[in-house]
């Protein structure tokens, strides 16, 4: 079985990395790119690609606004 991987994350920080965005998010590589891209957060200097923590709480938080509104329909 493989190690599982922990990453100690500053909450201070303004960006993090794909892996460590996936380390919060408590998901995969690909579905943290998916997040980081759909909240306008992916920031690229150089190769270096950084995500911007704010912007990914704040689409966090529309996108839970958004599915309480959905779920109050049914």
């Amino acid at each position: 079985m493989n190690k599982t991987n922990t990453v100690k994350i500053n909450e201070n920080r303004l960006c993090v990395t794909r892996t460590e965005l996936a380390e919060m998010l408590g998901c995969g590589l690909a579905t943290a790119d998916i997040v980081a891209k759909n909240s306008g957060a992916r920031i690229q200097i150089g190769k270096r690609v950084l995500i911007s923590v704010e912007k990914v709480r704040s689409y966090i938080d529309e996108e839970c606004n958004k599915n309480e509104c959905n779920a109050n329909d049914y």
